[in-house]
C-alpha cells in the first residue's frame, strides 16, 4: 500500500515540498512542488497542517532513571556525590520497576518526535540480570527502533568505585550476557546492512566503573561479532583528575590503549576534551553525543559541539537519563542544544537547522546507520516526525522549521516508523498513559520510600 503522506507546511528535504510516498516501510518517492507521484498512490495522508522532519534519534539515555527524576536527595550536586545519592535507590531496580521506566522513557520519547533511541543500562542487581530482554520486549511491543547497549560496571566501593556491591557483575558474567544477547537479539539489517528494528551495543559505564581487562575484552568482543561500542567520557574535570590520579592517564589516552578509539565507539558528553584530544577524535571516526540538559543540571560544562564539527568529529544529541536531565524529551533537546551552542559560537556560527541535523543526521552517524536513517531521502526507512503549529506558542510564526526549535516544540501530532504510524493525533495505540503514570508514580515511591 502505497502511501502519499502530501503537501506538509515544511518538510527537512530539498526536493520534497509536495511530501514524500512511502511503501514497504521505505521512502520511495519525494514529491517536488508542482508535481504529483510518478505511481498514484494507494492512500494519502492530507499534511497541510503539519511539520515534517526525519525521526528524530536519540543517542543517549538511561530509562531506569525516569524512577528517579527530581529526586530529593540528589538535588544540587555535581556528578560524582550525585551518583552516590543514587546509586543505593538504583539498587532496588527489579523486573516490574524497569519494565514501567522503560515504557515512560519510550512513550514520551516516541511522542516528542523521536523514532529510533538508544539506552544505556548498567546497573544489573540480583534478579535483574535479564534487564536488556525486558528492553528488547518493549521495544517491540510499541514499534520503536532501538539500539539497546549492554552496559556494564566491575568495579564497586570496595574496589575504590563508586556503586555499590550489589549493582555490579564480574567480568565473566558480564562478557557471557554480552554474546548472548548480541546473538539473541541483535539484528544485522538487510544486505546493506539497513533496516533492523532492535540492534546491541557494548557498554561498560565508564573507564573508571570497570577494569582494563573488561574494556579491552569488551572492544574485542564488538570486532568479533560487528556492533558497535559506547560509553562516558569527558564528563567533568572530577573524572580527568580521578583517571589521572588512579590510572596515570587522561580518560581518551586509556581509551586509546584499551582499543577503543576508533569508528566503531559513539561517546557521552564529550565535554572536557582539549583541542589535541578532538583531532584525535576526528581521526579516529570516534563519535560524540551531546547532552545539553544533563550538562546544565549537574553544572558539567558545555560540549563544544561546533569545535568538534569543525575539526571533523560527528556529533549526535542524546536526552540522557531522566534523573540529571529530568525530562525524555528530544525535541526539547534540539531546543536547549541550540540555544546552548548559541550562546557559546555565537548567532552566525549556530542555526536551528544545525540543532535538528544533530538529532538526525548526526544521531544516525553515531549508532552507525547513517545510510538509513535521519534523513528524508530515496531508500531510507521512513522514519517521520509531523508537528503541528496549532499551539499559542506558534502564533505568529514565519518559518515552520524555525518554529519547532525556537518557539518550543514539544509534543509530535504523529510519528511513523518504518512504514507505520505509531502515534496518531499525539497518542500511542493501545498504551493509555494516565494508567502508565500512575503505576509509574507508585514504583517510584516504593523505591524511594526509605530516602
Amino acid at each position: 500500500m502505497r502511501l502519499w503522506i502530501k503537501d506538509p507546511l515544511a518538510i527537512l528535504a530539498d526536493g520534497a515540498e509536495r511530501g514524500v510516498v512511502i511503501d514497504q516501510g521505505r521512502i520511495v518517492e519525494l514529491v517536488a512542488a508542482g508535481r504529483e507521484p510518478v505511481t498514484p498512490a494507494d492512500r494519502v495522508f492530507d499534511a497541510g497542517e503539519h511539520v515534517i522532519v526525519p525521526g528524530l534519534i536519540n543517542t543517549h539515555h538511561h530509562f531506569y532513571q525516569t524512577l528517579t527524576r527530581a529526586l530529593p536527595a540528589a538535588l544540587d550536586k555535581e556528578l560524582f556525590p550525585w551518583l552516590k545519592a543514587l546509586y543505593p535507590v538504583w539498587a532496588r531496580l527489579d523486573e516490574a520497576a524497569l519494565e514501567s521506566a522503560v515504557t515512560v522513557a519510550m512513550a514520551e520519547l516516541m511522542l516528542s518526535g523521536c523514532t529510533t533511541t538508544t539506552d544505556h543500562h548498567y546497573v544489573f542487581p540480583a534478579g535483574l540480570e535479564n534487564a536488556i530482554d525486558v528492553e528488547v520486549a518493549v521495544a517491540r511491543r510499541l514499534g520503536m527502533r532501538a539500539v539497546l547497549t549492554r552496559g556494564s560496571m566491575n568495579l564497586s566501593e570496595r574496589d575504590g568505585g563508586l556503586p555499590p556491591d550489589s549493582v555490579v557483575q564480574d567480568e565473566d558474567t558480564i562478557l557471557a550476557d554480552s554474546q548472548r544477547l548480541i546473538e539473541s537479539h541483535h539484528e544485522r539489517g538487510d544486505a546493506d546492512g539497513n533496516g533492523a528494528m532492535v540492534q546491541i551495543a557494548l557498554a561498560p559505564c565508564s573507564p573508571f566503573s570497570v577494569t582494563r581487562s573488561l574494556m579491552v575484552k569488551t572492544a574485542e568482543l564488538a570486532v568479533r561479532q560487528g556492533v558497535r561500542l559506547h560509553t562516558h567520557l569527558a564528563e567533568t574535570e572530577d573524572e580527568n583528575a580521578f583517571c589521572l590520579e588512579t590510572m596515570g592517564h587522561r580518560p581518551l589516552d586509556y581509551l586509546e590503549e584499551c582499543g577503543w578509539l576508533n569508528d566503531r565507539v559513539w561517546l557521552a558528553h564529550g565535554i572536557h576534551f582539549t583541542p589535541a584530544e578532538i583531532d584525535r577524535l576526528a581521526a579516529a571516526g570516534t563519535a560524540v553525543t551531546h547532552c545539553p540538559c544533563s550538562n546544565q543540571v549537574l553544572a558539567s560544562g558545555t560540549c563544544p559541539v561546533h569545535g568538534m564539527e569543525s575539526a571533523g568529529v560527528t556529533v549526535g544529541l542524546g536526552v540522557d537519563g531522566s534523573s540529571s536531565a529530568d525530562s525524555s524529551n528530544l525535541i526539547q533537546e534540539v531546543r536547549a542544544a541550540f540555544l546552548l551552542q548559541r550562546l557559546r559560537y555565537g548567532v552566525s556560527a549556530v542555526s536551528h537547522r544545525d540543532a535538528l541535523r544533530w538529532a538526525t543526521q548526526g544521531s544516525a552517524a553515531c549508532i552507525g546507520r547513517g545510510g538509513d536513517l535521519g534523513t528524508i531521502a530515496l531508500g531510507y526507512q521512513a522514519d517521520l516526525a509531523l508537528f503541528k503549529l496549532d499551539e499559542p506558542r506558534f502564533a505568529g510564526h514565519g518559518d515552520p522549521l524555525a518554529a519547532l526549535v525556537l518557539c518550543g516544540a514539544h509534543r509530535a501530532d504523529h510519528v511513523m516508523i518504518a512504514g507505520r504510524w505509531t502515534v496518531e493525533n499525539g497518542r500511542i495505540a493501545g498504551l493509555e498513559i494516565g494508567d502508565l503514570v500512575r503505576i509509574h508514580q507508585a514504583i517510584s515511591r516504593r523505591m524511594t520510600a526509605s530516602l
